[in-house]
C-alpha cells in the first residue's frame, strides 16, 4: 500500500514538474534572446540554433524552480481534497508521505549539477561559435538596416550610407569613439573594408578606411589610407562559471586568458606606457643631448623632438609638450629635411592598431625646408611613429601583469606614477584576487 502510494505521489509530482519546466524553458529561454537580438541582429535561422543552444543552459535555472512548484501543487492539492487527513487516519506518517518529494529533488540536485558543471559550459561555447560565424554578417545586417553598428562590447560605432556585403565595402563611413557619451575620436573616409577575426578566447575587428579624415575637437587633418583595430572579447561566454574545466585551470595560470581582465589590464598598461614615454622624454629633454629620435613605423622618416619638457594631458593617453618645441623632420626618400616650431603641441599613443604608436600634434606651426622657403601652417599631425626604442626594451622586459604590479614600488621602469595610474592598478589587484577566488571555488565545487 505504502509503496502503491508513493508511485501515486510520484507521478503526479513528475507531471506537474515536466509541463512545468518546459513552460518555463521556452519562456526564460525566449528572454534570453531578446539581448543577442538587440545587440547582434541576429537573423531567424540563428534565432533557432541559438534557442537549441539556450535551453540547456535555462534548465539550470529552471529544475528547482519547477520541483517547487510541482511540489507546492501536489502537496497542496493532496491535504486540500482530504487525502492527507485519510492517510493519518490510515496510521500513515507525514515522514513517509515526504519521501516522493525528496527522491525528485535529489534527482533535480543531480541533474542541475551536471547541468551547470558540464553541460551549461559546452552549450554556452557552442553559442558563441554560432554567433562569431556569423559576426561579419551580423555587422553588414545591421549597416544595412540601421546604417550603424556598435561593435559588441567596445567604446566604437560605426556609421555608413552603403554596405557591400559581397565586396565587405562600406562607402560614406564614419567610425566613432566615443567613452561617457563623450566622443574620443572621429574618423571620416569615403570607404572602408571590414575585416573580422574570431579567435577562441578573444575577436577582432579591422576597419581599413581609404582616403581617411580625423577630426578633432577644433580642426581636421588628412591621415590618408589608415586602419582601425579593435580587439572585442566573447560575444556571449565571459562568465568564469560558463567556463570548462580546461580554460578555468589555464586561466588560473594566465589570468589575461580571461576577457573582463585583459580588456581591464590593457586599459591601465596604456596609461602606463603613456607615462613611460612621458618619463624617457623629459629625461631626453633634460639630459646633455636634448634631442630625442622617433621614427616612423614605414621607415621612410626620422623625426628629432626637442621640448621644454613634457606632462600629462587632460585627455586620455595624452602628454602635453612643454614649449619651446621643435621638430625635425628628415625624409629619407626624398632626401629633405624640414624643420618645424611651435607653442603647443602633443603626444599621443594611439592603440588602435595592432601594435601601438605614438602621434605628434603641433599647432600653428612655423616651418623651414632650410632652401630659404618658409611659412607657417594651422597644424602638423604626425601618425604611426613607433614607440622609443629604450620604453619598447622597459615594456618587453617582463609581462605585462607583472610589469603593473609592480607600479609603485622600486623594482618599476616608472619612477614618478600618477594617482590615476596607481588607482587603476588598485582596481586591477582587486579584481584579479576577485577572479581568484571565483576560479577557486569553481574548481572545488565541480564533479571532477
Amino acid at each position: 500500500m505504502i509503496f502503491t502510494l508513493h508511485r501515486y505521489i510520484f507521478k503526479e509530482l513528475l507531471r506537474v514538474f515536466i509541463l512545468t519546466t518546459v513552460a518555463m524553458t521556452l519562456i526564460l529561454s525566449l528572454g534570453f534572446l531578446l539581448k543577442p537580438i538587440q545587440d547582434f541582429g541576429v537573423s531567424p535561422e540563428e534565432i533557432l540554433h541559438l534557442l537549441g543552444y539556450l535551453m540547456p543552459i535555462t534548465l539550470t535555472f529552471v529544475l528547482p524552480m519547477s520541483a517547487l512548484f510541482a511540489a507546492s501543487m501536489v502537496y497542496g492539492r493532496f491535504a486540500a481534497d482530504r487525502e492527507l487527513d485519510a492517510c493519518r487516519a490510515s496510521g500513515i506518517s507525514l515522514w513517509t508521505l515526504v519521501y516522493p518529494g525528496l527522491s525528485l529533488a535529489i534527482l533535480v540536485a543531480i541533474a542541475n549539477l551536471i547541468l551547470s558543471f558540464h553541460v551549461a559550459p559546452a552549450f554556452i561555447q557552442r553559442s558563441e561559435k554560432s554567433v562569431k560565424a556569423n559576426a561579419e554578417q551580423i555587422l553588414f545586417r545591421n549597416l544595412q538596416r540601421k546604417g550603424f553598428y556598435t561593435l559588441p562590447k567596445s567604446t566604437y560605432k560605426i556609421y555608413a550610407e552603403k554596405a557591400d556585403p559581397q565586396r565587405k565595402l562600406l562607402e560614406g563611413v564614419i567610425i566613432l569613439d566615443t567613452k561617457d557619451a563623450d566622443i574620443q575620436r572621429m574618423v571620416l573616409a569615403q570607404s572602408a573594408k571590414v575585416e573580422i577575426e574570431t579567435h577562441s578566447d578573444f575577436n577582432k575587428v579591422r576597419i581599413i578606411a581609404l582616403n581617411a579624415v580625423r577630426v578633432d575637437d577644433f580642426s581636421s587633418v588628412e591621415i590618408g589610407n589608415t586602419s582601425v583595430e579593435r580587439q572585442f572579447d566573447s560575444l556571449l561566454a565571459d562568465d568564469i562559471k560558463f567556463y570548462k574545466l580546461d580554460k578555468l585551470k589555464s586561466i588560473r595560470i594566465d589570468k589575461m586568458k580571461h576577457a573582463p581582465i585583459y580588456k581591464m589590464a590593457m586599459q591601465v598598461y596604456w596609461q602606463y606606457m603613456t607615462e613611460l614615454v612621458g618619463q624617457t622624454l623629459n629625461q631626453t629633454f633634460g639630459s646633455a643631448s636634448p634631442q630625442i629620435l622617433l621614427q616612423d613605423a614605414d621607415g621612410f622618416r626620422d623625426y628629432f623632438l626637442t621640448a621644454a619638457g613634457c606632462k600629462l594631458g587632460q585627455k586620455e593617453l595624452t602628454l602635453e609638450l612643454t614649449p619651446p618645441i621643435q621638430l625635425v623632420e628628415m625624409d629619407r626618400v626624398q632626401n629633405q629635411k624640414i624643420t618645424r616650431q611651435s607653442q603647443r603641441g602633443f603626444c599621443r599613443l594611439d592603440v588602435n592598431p595592432s601594435i601601438p604608436r605614438l602621434e605628434l600634434d603641433l599647432e600653428n606651426p612655423s616651418w623651414d625646408r632650410g632652401d630659404g622657403v618658409k611659412g607657417f601652417a594651422l597644424r602638423k599631425f604626425i601618425n604611426n611613429v613607433e614607440i622609443p626604442a629604450v620604453v619598447q626594451i622597459k615594456l618587453e622586459s617582463k609581462p605585462i601583469l607583472d610589469l603593473l604590479t609592480e607600479v609603485g614600488t622600486q623594482e618599476s621602469p616608472l619612477v614618478s606614477p600618477s594617482k590615476l595610474l596607481l588607482e587603476r592598478v588598485r582596481q586591477l589587484q582587486v579584481e584579479l584576487a576577485a577572479v581568484n577566488d571565483e576560479i577557486d571555488a569553481e574548481l572545488h565545487s565541480r564533479l571532477v
